[in-house]
């Protein structure tokens, strides 16, 4: 068991699409409802090509869509909800509470949250933070625990960095 103070990371070299959605595909292994994910990149760095990894190795079938517009998508999964958002539009913070999403951290669900920055100081505070930098044509990926829940589950699923 991890202690708060803990710092636990994984980094991995995403070379291609595939690689990113198998990163996914590990990370889902291990969650479980209340944790919450800052997902760090520019555009184009994967992060939603990272959560359909995700998704698909939780048994969700349909179409993954970037939330890029309508702010969330929720997947109703056979174990919990997945919330999965995509704050890049929102201009203040406090959108965070206009679009009702205050609620989110109930322990019922888990959150995925793309530019976390741009509802800094309204959101739940991360479990695990993942950032992707984009390098040539491949993808870099670190993910680092923020909490003591994070650095246990780092230590269950990062086999592949």
């Amino acid at each position: 068991m991890h202690t708060a103070d803990d710092t636990v990371r994984c980094r991995s070299h995403l070379a291609d699409e595939a690689a990113t959605l198998a990163f996914g595909a590990q990370l889902a292994q291990a969650l479980t409802a209340g944790m919450t994910f800052y997902l760090k990149g520019d555009l184009g760095a994967g992060k939603t090509t990272l959560v359909r990894g995700m998704l698909r190795a939780l048994g969700h079938s349909g179409r993954v869509r970037s939330p890029t517009y309508t702010l969330a998508e929720t997947y109703t999964l056979p174990a919990f909800e997945l919330y999965h958002f995509d704050l890049y539009r929102m201009h203040d913070p406090r959108e965070w509470l206009d679009a009702g999403f205050r609620d989110i951290s109930d322990g019922r669900a888990v959150s995925l949250i793309e530019w976390p920055e741009k509802a800094a100081g309204w959101l739940p505070p991360a479990d695990v933070i993942i950032r992707l930098t984009i390098a040539d044509d491949a993808r870099e990926i670190e993910c680092e625990a923020a909490s003591a829940r994070g650095a246990d589950y780092l230590e269950t699923c990062c086999t592949l960095c």
